[in-house]
């Protein structure tokens, strides 16, 4: 992978950039959920240099380190006296618009939402300041319909969004398998639909798509459903790794609260480690995180093997999500990006190596 080369600004979609359709995460519920609640602070604990802290995530397995981090008190114990407040979102364009508007500070989110705001604000709104999760995405189709991958020309596939990192991800394989589909309308030789992943396994069952190319625990529901897992996207990707999830933190943010900010990624680190080192512990407690937001747990037979997908890290694995901008570019979505400068990996090295661990790196697309 290169170093720094010119990135993107939106070019055919820019006319519909406002719209929440374009470069979002997955994830489930009202686009956006202030809970409003509040860590309880010990009266004693030390604040840092703000008050309190907001972060924002979706209630979805791929953000379970922030799922789990609050569930547990992890970034509380942390940030002592400082208060962790936190928001959750459905779609990445909210969660971006939180962050710029300052209605949250820090954010967990996907590579191409994280992608199209920086570029949207000429690289002056977000970093990215650590990694989260890798994989946990599956093709999973009909069984009956689909026996192989070549099967898939002529079916309806479904994708959460039109430009959303699963998107891309789909239309660059379709690419690669010398297949033509329109990006925007999704017309081709395999027709892509775009269907909110609440709706999906519904869509499913009516037989009104063929299969989906979608993140957990959405491709779990649709195995529980009968679906049949074709391929696993983390296959296609060197060691198998690749972003699904990043931390991202106002400019702003940074530069006034670095100890807060610090703290949290170190919440971030222990929260990583825990969930690693109790993977069973660490479900439920994102189960339970999930049916306090969404007021129903997800069922073992669904939990369990989207679980099991997901890689917990604290690696921005910065070259693959150089690599997804290029995807998009390629499928006609992105002009050529300009990312020099969305990476500030320096307080999460510094937590690395007191946490006895290696450094990570920005791909040469850091803060300069």
């Amino acid at each position: 992978m290169s170093a720094a080369r010119p990135l993107t600004t939106l070019r055919t979609l820019a006319a519909i950039a406002a719209l929440p359709l374009l470069l979002t995460a997955c994830g489930y519920g009202s686009d956006s959920d202030d809970d409003g609640g509040q860590a309880k602070v010990a009266a004693d604990a030390k604040k840092l240099s703000a008050d309190e802290v907001r972060i924002g995530y979706f209630p979805n397995l791929t953000h379970a380190t922030a799922l789990v981090g609050v569930e547990e008190g992890i970034f509380q114990k942390e940030l002592g006296g400082t208060t962790i407040k936190s928001s959750t979102f459905n779609a990445g364009p909210s969660e971006i618009e939180a962050l710029n508007s300052g209605s949250i500070d820090i954010g967990w989110i996907g590579p191409s939402p994280a992608i199209n705001g920086y570029t949207k604000a000429d690289g002056s709104n977000l970093r990215i300041i650590s990694g989260s999760a890798s994989g946990g995405v599956k093709l999973v189709v009909n069984p009956d319909k689909v026996k192989s991958l070549k099967d898939l020309k002529g079916k309806k596939i479904a994708t959460p969004q039109l430009g959303n990192t699963q998107d891309v991800a789909f239309l660059n394989w379709i690419a690669e398998q010398g297949w033509k589909v329109d990006a925007q309308s999704g017309k081709g030789d395999v027709s892509v639909v775009r269907t909110d992943n609440k709706v999906t396994p519904d869509a499913y069952k009516s037989g009104s798509i063929d299969g989906a190319w979608v993140p957990e625990p959405t491709a779990s529901k649709l195995v529980a459903e009968g679906g049949k897992v074709l391929l696993d996207e983390a296959d296609l990707w060197p060691d198998k790794k690749f972003v699904i999830t990043n931390i991202i933190v106002s400019q702003k943010f940074l530069k006034e609260h670095p100890d807060v900010v610090e703290a949290v990624l170190r919440g971030s680190v222990k929260a990583n480690e825990w969930i690693n080192a109790n993977p069973d512990e660490a479900k439920a407690s994102a189960n339970k995180a999930l049916e306090e937001e969404s007021g129903k747990a997800l069922p073992a037979e669904v939990i369990d093997p989207a679980w099991k997908s997901i890689t917990f890290l604290d690696d921005p694995l910065a070259a693959t999500l150089d690599t997804e901008a290029e995807h998009a570019v390629k499928a006609g979505l992105l002009e050529q990006p300009d990312l020099n400068g969305i990476y500030d990996l320096t307080l999460l090295n510094k937590v690395l190596k007191d946490e006895g661990q290696d450094a990570v790196d920005d791909a040469g697309l850091g803060v300069k």
